[in-house]
């Protein structure tokens, strides 16, 4: 079977489902919540956390039941756009497909933690001196890198397409 070159790129979203979802289930059948380990001495940590909220603990303090519907519901559109961008080829490059396949991956595996266990589990802590970057998971870098991939294909794809039109 012969996948047009655009829906090749859900190997990928799969990939990060599948990849997120098995460190997360990992970390929370050996660990409680609140559990720490030191890997690198002052940089890199193992933690389990478990985040309600949106990116960097937005909303986390927030018990309402309609704020999880509404992040839930707004998740599922953004993934419905993610989606279509990648199925009608509107990513423009391989560059911009990867990082729609990893956006979309990384949202459809936060999405599915929101939606079983009522928040996102967390495991990576970074600290850059005095500086502490909230906890992530394998999602929230795919998400990073994603939007990253799409950056750069915005940056410089658009600038070489306009190099190449002027005579």
């Amino acid at each position: 079977m012969h996948l047009p070159f655009r829906l090749r790129w859900f190997w990928l979203t799969l990939c990060i489902v599948l990849l997120d979802r098995a460190t997360k289930a990992w970390f929370e059948a050996r660990t409680v919540e609140g559990w720490r380990q030191e890997i690198i001495p002052n940089f890199i940590y193992l933690v389990h956390s478990r985040n309600p909220g949106i990116a960097f603990g937005v909303l986390a303090d927030s018990a309402s039941p309609t704020t999880r519907v509404i992040l839930i519901a707004g998740s599922l559109v953004v993934m419905g756009v993610l989606a279509w961008l990648l199925v009608a080829g509107k990513s423009g490059s391989a560059m911009g497909a990867a990082g729609l396949a990893l956006l979309l991956g990384g949202a459809a595996g936060n999405v599915t933690d929101r939606i079983f266990h009522g928040a996102v589990t967390d495991f990576f802590e970074v600290w850059f001196g005095t500086y502490h970057y909230p906890a992530f998971n394998v999602a929230d870098s795919a998400i990073t890198i994603g939007a990253v991939l799409i950056l750069l294909d915005v940056l410089f794809s658009r600038k070489h397409e306009t190099s190449r039109q002027s005579p």
